[in-house]
C-alpha cells in the first residue's frame, strides 16, 4: 500500500498541488471486483479544498487515472454498516448513494478516521457518520505509513496529533511576535537567549500579577459580599415563585373544566347545524307542493295549461324521485312514507296519461279518416302536420313516461305505430291507386276500349298481377283501371322495341304519354319523400329517440318499501343511442311496410305499359335515393327507395337485354332492299331520348353500360343481316348503316362510345370503297386485260419502250382494242351501272350521289393509269383514248342529273 500511496502521489496528485492523506482500496458492491482506490486529499493552496477522489488503473496496467472527484463539503452522510461487527462495507452519500468494499476491515476503519478528521478541521457543515464506532471518531488510526521524502507528511500517527493539537495564529499574534524580534536582534541568531529572555520577563510579569491581586483583596471581599446578598435575594424570589405557582395549578385545573365545558358545547352546536342542514336538505328536495300533487292527481291533459302543468308537476315529482340520499336517510320513515306517496302519485299519473294519450291516438285517427275523401281522386297524400303539432305538446309527458315506466311508454309507441299502420296504410293504398289510373290513360280512353268486353277475364287476372297485395279500387274505378290498362298494352305493344320505335315514338301520342308518365311516378316520389321525413321526424321528437339522454334520468325500482335512484352507466350510452335508432327504424318499417310493395307494383305497371318507361324511373328513384342519403343515409325513406332502386335497375337491366334478344331475333325480307336495319333506327331513338332522361342524372353510369352492350348488339347485328341478305349486297348494307350509325353518333356526342364511332366510319369507309370497286369493276374490260398483259412482260424483264415490238402487244393490237371503246359506248355503260347502284341503295340515307361520286374518282383513277402505260411503253406513237377526263367529268355529271 506505501508502494501505491507513492506512486499516486508523484503521478496524480503532486502535479495537481494535492496532498494524499488517506487511502482505502475499495470495488462496487454487488458487481464484478473492479478494484480501484478511493483517496482523501487536500490542496496546498488556500483556501484549502477537500476533496474524495477516485483512482482507476488504466486498462493497459501500466499507470493511474483520476476517474472521477467529489468535494468534501458535499458529502451528506458515511454509513459503516456496522459499528460493532468488522464489515468491509461502507456508504457514502453525496448527490446519490455509492456503495464500496474495502479490501480490509482495518483499511475502510482508518479511511473513515481520515474524513472525519478533515471534515472536523476544514468544515463548517458537519458530515452524519452513521453505524461508526464512537472509539475510531475519538482515536487516531494508527499506522506508521508516510508520504515519500520531499511531500508533506500524512495525518497518521504523531503527525495527526500534531494536526489536531496545531492552531493558525491570527494577524494580531503574528504582529507582536515579529515586534517582539525586531527588538530582539539575536533573537533568530541565537534562540535560547531569545528563550530565557522571554522567560525572564514572564516571571516579572506574573509577580507584577500576584501582586495586583494581593493589592485588590478589598474589592474582592466587598464582591463576595455583594454575591451572598444576591443569593439571599434569589432564595425570596424562589419562595415566592413557588407560591405563585401553587395558586397557578388550581388556576389550570378550572381552566380544564371549563375547556372540556366548551368543547361539548361546540359538539352540541355542531351536531344541530348539521342536523338542521339535513332536514332542510330534505325539506327542500323532497317535498312536492300541494299544487303539483294536484297537477298530477287532477290536471287537465287536454288543454295547453293543463298540459304545461302536468308537464311542470311530472317534473317536480321525477327531481324528487331522483334526489341523490345521503347515507342514512333511506332509514327514515318520513323518508320511506314520502317515497312511497310519490310513487303512488307517479304510477296513477302515468295511468291517466297513458288513458289520455290512446284517447287522442283515436280521436285524431278519426279525424284524419274524415278529411280523406277530399284526396280520393288527386294524386296527393294527407297532410299529418296537424296531427303531429297536436301530439307534440305531450312530448315532454311522454319523456317523463319513458324515465319512468318504461313498459307504459312502449305500450304507447305500440298503440301508435298500430293506429299509424292501418292509417297510412289505407292512404298509401288510395293514391297509389289514383297514381294507376292517371298513368294508364283517362275516361276517354277507357271509353275508347269499352268494346272489347270479351277480354274482360284475361284484363283483370292482368291488372291484379300488377297489382298484387296492394288492393284495387271498386265500382267504375276498377274497370277503368283494368280497360285502361289494356288499352295502353294494345296502343303499345311495339313501342317498348328498338325494331319499331323509330316509328312509334315520334308520334305526338308516346311522347304526351311518356312525359305524363315521368310527371306522376316524380309526384308519386315527391308526395311519399316529405311524408316519410315528417313521421320519422315526428317519432324522434315525440318519443324522445336518438336524443342525448337527460341528464338524471333514471330506472326505479322497489327496494325495501322505498324507492332507490338507478342511473345508466356512462358505457351503455353508445348502445343506448344505437338501439334507439334502430327502435325508429323498426317503428317505421312496421308503420310504411306498404310502401315498398305499393312502389314495386307502380314499377311493374310503369315497365309493363312501356318497357323504356323504366329509363324515367332509374332516373328520378336514383335522385331521391341520393337526397334521402344526403339528408339520413341510416333512414327508413333510404333504406325503402334503395330496394326499390334495386328493382328499377334490374328493370333497366331487363329492357336492354329484350332490345338485344329482339335484334338478334330480327328476320328481313327477301324480296325487297334492306335499307336502314330498324334496330338502328331504334337505338338513334333510344339515344336520343336516353340523352334526354339521362342529362345530369347521378346515375349516368348505367346508361353508359347499356349504350356499350346496344352499340356492340348492333354491330354484330347489322354484319349478321348484311351476311344474310340476298336483294342488297352485303357491302351497301354495311356501309348505309354504320354511316347511320356514325351520323348518329357524331351528332349526340355520346362520350363513352367515342370508339365505337371511330369504329362506324372506318366500317362505312371500308364498305363504300369495296362497294364502288366491286360495282364499277372493269369498265373497259378488254383494254384492262391488254395492258395487264403489258405490265406482265415488264414484270418479266422487258424493258418499256421495248413491250411495242411484242406481236401481242404492238401498237396496232393497242389501236384495235382503244377502238373498241367510244365514248358513248362508255357513257352506256356508266348510265346502266348509275341505274344499278340506284336500285341498292336506299333514299332515307341518301348515299347515292356519295357513292357515284366515288365511282367518279375511281374510274378517273384507272383512266391516268391507262394514259401512264401508254405514254411509257408506246412513246411517240400518239395514240389516246376515244375520250378524255373532261369527257368523263361530263358523263357523271349528266348521268347524275338525268336521274
Amino acid at each position: 500500500m506505501t508502494a501505491i500511496k507513492h506512486a499516486l502521489q508523484r503521478d496524480i496528485f503532486t502535479p495537481n498541488d494535492e496532498r494524499l492523506l488517506g487511502i482505502v482500496n475499495v470495488c462496487k458492491a454487488g458487481k464484478k471486483k473492479k478494484n480501484c482506490f478511493l483517496c482523501a486529499t487536500v490542496t496546498t493552496e488556500r483556501p484549502v479544498q477537500v476533496k474524495v477522489v477516485k483512482v482507476k488503473k488504466s486498462d493497459k496496467g501500466d499507470f493511474y487515472k483520476r476517474q472521477m472527484a467529489w468535494e468534501l463539503r458535499d458529502l451528506t452522510e458515511v454509513d459503516a454498516k456496522d459499528a460493532n461487527k468488522e464489515n468491509p462495507e461502507f456508504d457514502l452519500h453525496f448527490e446519490k448513494v455509492y456503495k464500496w468494499v474495502a479490501s480490509s476491515t482495518a483499511e475502510k476503519n482508518s479511511f473513515i478516521s481520515c474524513i472525519w478528521k478533515l471534515n472536523q478541521r476544514y468544515l463548517r457543515k458537519k458530515v452524519e457518520f452513521v453505524n461508526v464506532s464512537s472509539q475510531l471518531l475519538e482515536e487516531l488510526p494508527k499506522t506508521e505509513e508516510s508520504v515519500p521524502s520531499g511531500e508533506s507528511q500524512s495525518v497518521t500517527g504523531a503527525d495527526e496529533d500534531t494536526l489536531d493539537d496545531y492552531q493558525e495564529l491570527n494577524a494580531r499574534e503574528e504582529q507582536d511576535i515579529e515586534s517582539m524580534m525586531e527588538v530582539c536582534e539575536y533573537a533568530i541568531s541565537n534562540a535560547e537567549a531569545f528563550a530565557e529572555k522571554l522567560s525572564s520577563e514572564l516571571q516579572v510579569l506574573d509577580g507584577a500579577n500576584i501582586q495586583s491581586i494581593m493589592a485588590s483583596e478589598k474589592q474582592v471581599n466587598i464582591l463576595m459580599q455583594l454575591l451572598d446578598e444576591a443569593l439571599a435575594e434569589v432564595d425570596t424570589i424562589e419562595g415566592k415563585l413557588s407560591s405563585y405557582e401553587e395558586m397557578l395549578q388550581s388556576v389550570k385545573e378550572q381552566m380544564d373544566h371549563i375547556s372540556q365545558s366548551n368543547r361539548l358545547i361546540q359538539l352540541s352546536s355542531t351536531n344541530n347545524v348539521h342536523l338542521l342542514e339535513e332536514i332542510e336538505f330534505l325539506v327542500n328536495y323532497m317535498d312536492l307542493s300541494k299544487g303539483h300533487i294536484r297537477a298530477l292527481q287532477e290536471g287537465d291533459l287536454s288543454s295547453p295549461k293543463g298540459i304545461e302543468a302536468c308537464i311542470n308537476a311530472s317534473e317536480a315529482l321525477l327531481h324528487c324521485m331522483n334526489v341523490a340520499l345521503r347515507p342514512g336517510h333511506d332509514r327514515l320513515l318520513a323518508v320511506k312514507q314520502q317515497q312511497l306517496l310519490f310513487a303512488e302519485l307517479r304510477d296513477a299519473f302515468a295511468r291517466r296519461l297513458t288513458n289520455h294519450l290512446n284517447n287522442v291516438f283515436v280521436h285524431q285517427g278519426h279525424d284524419q279518416s274524415s278529411s280523406l275523401s277530399q284526396h280520393s281522386m288527386e294524386l296527393m297524400l294527407p297532410k299529418h302536420s296537424p296531427l303531429h303539432r297536436d301530439l307534440l305538446r305531450y312530448a315532454k309527458l311522454m319523456e317523463w313516461l319513458k324515465n319512468t315506466q318504461r313498459e307504459k311508454y312502449e305500450g304507447l309507441m305500440g298503440t301508435y305505430v298500430d293506429y299509424m299502420t292501418r292509417l297510412y296504410e289505407r292512404e298509401i293504398k288510395d293514391f297509389f291507386e289514383v297514381a294507376k289510373i292517371k298513368m294508364t290513360g283517362t275516361s276517354k280512353e277507357g271509353k275508347k276500349f269499352a268494346t272489347l268486353p270479351r277480354k274482360e277475364s284475361a284484363l283483370k287476372q292482368e291488372t291484379e298481377s300488377l297489382h298484387g297485395s296492394s288492393g284495387k279500387l271498386t265500382g267504375s274505378t276498377s274497370s277503368l283501371n283494368k280497360l285502361a290498362v289494356q288499352g295502353s298494352s294494345s296502343r303499345r305493344s311495339q313501342s317498348s322495341s328498338l325494331l319499331d320505335m323509330g316509328n312509334m315514338s315520334a308520334s305526338d301520342l308516346d311522347v304526351a304519354d311518356r312525359t305524363k308518365f315521368d310527371k306522376i311516378f316524380e309526384q308519386v316520389l315527391s308526395e311519399l319523400e316529405p311524408l316519410c321525413l315528417a313521421e320519422q321526424d315526428f317519432i324522434s321528437k315525440f318519443f324522445k329517440l336518438q336524443q342525448q339522454p337527460v341528464v338524471g334520468g333514471v330506472q326505479s325500482e322497489e327496494v325495501d318499501g322505498g324507492m332507490r335512484s338507478r342511473v345508466p352507466p356512462a358505457a351503455d350510452h353508445r348502445h343506448s343511442m344505437s338501439s334507439e335508432k334502430d327502435t325508429v327504424r323498426l317503428m317505421m318499417n312496421k308503420i310504411f311496410h306498404s310502401i315498398e310493395v305499393e312502389l314495386n307494383n307502380l314499377i311493374a305497371l310503369g315497365d309493363k305499359i312501356d318497357s323504356f318507361n323504366s329509363l324515367y324511373m332509374l332516373v328520378k328513384m336514383s335522385h331521391h335515393v341520393w337526397t334521402a342519403e344526403n339528408v339520413d343515409p341510416a333512414s327508413y325513406l333510404s333504406t325503402t327507395l334503395g330496394n326499390v332502386l334495386v328493382t328499377v335497375k334490374r328493370n333497366f337491366d331487363k329492357c336492354i337485354s329484350t332490345q338485344i334478344k329482339q335484334m338478334e331475333e330480327v328476320k328481313i325480307s327477301k324480296k325487297s332492299k334492306v335499307g336502314i336495319l330498324p334496330f338502328v333506327t331504334g337505338f338513334e331513338e333510344f339515344a336520343e331520348l336516353a340523352e334526354t332522361i339521362f342529362r345530369n342524372a347521378e346515375r349516368r353510369g348505367d346508361l353508359d353500360k347499356a349504350y356499350v352492350k346496344l352499340i356492340r348488339a348492333v354491330y354484330m347485328n347489322v354484319e349478321k343481316v348484311a351476311s344474310e341478305s340476298q336483294k342488297t349486297p352485303r357491302d351497301v348494307v354495311m356501309m348505309e348503316n354504320f354511316h347511320h350509325i356514325f351520323s348518329t353518333l357524331s351528332r349526340l356526342k355520346i362520350s363513352c362510345l367515342e370508339a365505337e364511332r371511330r369504329e362506324a366510319k372506318q366500317k362505312y369507309t371500308e364498305h363504300l370503297q369495296a362497294y364502288v370497286i366491286n360495282s364499277l369493276g372493269q369498265p373497259l374490260e378488254k383494254l384492262n386485260h391488254f395492258f395487264e398483259g403489258v405490265e406482265a412482260r415488264v414484270a418479266q424483264g422487258v424493258r418499256e419502250e421495248e413491250v411495242s415490238y411484242q406481236l401481242a402487244f404492238n401498237k396496232q393490237e393497242l389501236r384495235k382494242v382503244i377502238k373498241e371503246y367510244p365514248g358513248k359506248e362508255v357513257k352506256k355503260g356508266l348510265d346502266n351501272l348509275y341505274k344499278k347502284v340506284d336500285k341498292h341503295l336506299c333514299e332515307e340515307e341518301n348515299l347515292l350521289q356519295v357513292v357515284w361520286h366515288s365511282m367518279q374518282d375511281e374510274f378517273i383513277c384507272q383512266y391516268k393509269h391507262f394514259e401512264d402505260l401508254i405514254g411509257r411503253c408506246y412513246p411517240g406513237s400518239g395514240i389516246t383514248m376515244d375520250f378524255t377526263i373532261q369527257d368523263i367529268l361530263e358523263y357523271f355529271s349528266s348521268i347524275a342529273q338525268s336521274h
